[in-house]
């Protein structure tokens, strides 16, 4: 396998981060450690730094509880999808955008093969559209016009080397500055405008339905 990933010739590449971004991570997680805790997940607040301090768990508990999450309660298959989320990525991907899903989801031994097969089938059943999805923890190396991010370490790594970052509004993130979005249609427009600097954004295409529910939709008229 290279060690990163090129940029689509003629395409603007648009690298899209998973968790905080399409998947609701924090909510689906609180529900794994408030049952391991024996508490409601009601009494363990959303975080509003980086990391689940808050909640008590140090790194190896974390790794501990998170190993449990993904590979004994299958939470990558029915974490929460963010609201807007696919519709717009459609919209996007119709409009000539290159959809390169990028996510750290391997950091944990021994449950690769769920992680990447639960990951697959969750954005199948939320209709997320893409062409390439990268599982790797050092975003930099993979090539794209634009990265949509809300992981403090991973905006300013990618900002570091030169790259254009849209950050994910999430209460961790506030105290950095720069291009940022708090919803889906947000970074639709936003997108649609670095794209269109770059001359590589298209109209909807003739014959084909926007949103994300049109593969139902075409099903059901058979």
């Amino acid at each position: 396998m290279p060690a990163s990933v090129r940029r689509v010739s003629s395409s603007f590449v648009l690298g899209v981060d998973l968790d905080g971004v399409c998947a609701d991570y924090n909510l689906g997680f609180r529900e794994i450690v408030a049952a391991d805790k024996g508490l409601p997940p009601s009494s363990l607040p959303l975080p509003t730094s980086w990391g689940f301090g808050h909640w008590g768990l140090d790194d190896d508990e974390f790794l501990r509880l998170h190993r449990a999450a993904v590979c004994e309660k299958r939470m990558l298959r029915s974490l929460p999808v963010i609201d807007g989320c696919a519709d717009a990525l459609w919209r996007l991907s119709d409009a000539g955008i290159w959809i390169r899903i990028i996510t750290h989801r391997l950091y944990t031994n021994w449950g690769h093969a769920i992680a990447v097969s639960d990951t697959v089938a969750w954005m199948d059943e939320h209709r997320i559209p893409y062409r390439d999805l990268c599982f790797l923890g050092a975003k930099p190396q993979v090539e794209a016009d634009a990265y949509i991010d809300d992981a403090p370490h991973n905006i300013t790594a990618l900002r570091e080397a030169g790259n254009t970052v849209v950050i994910f509004d999430q209460p961790y993130n506030r105290d950095l500055d720069g291009l940022r979005v708090t919803a889906w249609d947000e970074v639709e427009d936003v997108v649609a405008e670095l794209a269109k600097e770059k001359g590589a954004i298209q109209t909807q295409l003739p014959g084909i339905d926007a949103g994300a529910e049109r593969l139902d939709r075409r099903r059901e008229s058979r």
